[in-house]
């Protein structure tokens, strides 16, 4: 009965090899002390037994040190890498319709504001939140509408 614990740690590596989520790697270590346990004895109910306990010990007891390693800070990418940059108005923005559009990094986006003023063309703002397509803004330097 060993060499089927053994072969069961052998795809629980492989399988960890191919995924990233560091839990198959703990399973075939309680392979391996399932293993163990097979020289002791044949009984497959007590090295079942042995496999769900060591396994279910190990996960448990290694999580906290896992979330601390996984806890990194993200870098935004794509749409929300430009939360919180400033932006050129290129069309009026009007609060009650919802309707204008800015210029951020060379990409045009349609933008709205929360606030209840209606911010000019020139004017910049800073980007506070992406809902689906638009860019939801707040004035910094409102230019003077001709």
């Amino acid at each position: 009965m060993w060499q089927i614990w053994l072969i069961a740690a052998g795809v629980f590596i492989i399988g960890e090899i191919i995924t990233v989520g560091f839990l198959l790697f703990w399973l075939s270590i309680a392979s391996l002390i399932a293993m163990v346990v097979s020289f002791f004895t044949s009984n497959v109910i007590i090295q079942m037994t042995v496999f769900v306990i060591s396994s279910g010990l190990l996960i448990f007891a290694t999580k906290p040190l896992v979330k601390k390693l996984a806890k990194k800070d993200s870098v935004s990418t794509n749409v929300y890498s430009i939360i919180g940059k400033t932006a050129i108005v290129i069309e009026d923005i009007d609060w009650a319709s919802g309707t204008g559009q800015i210029k951020c990094e060379g990409e045009v986006w349609s933008a709205k504001t929360d606030e209840q003023i209606d911010i000019p063309t020139g004017s910049e703002v800073e980007i506070v939140s992406i809902e689906g397509v638009k860019a939801y803004v707040k004035p910094l330097k409102i230019v003077a509408a001709k």
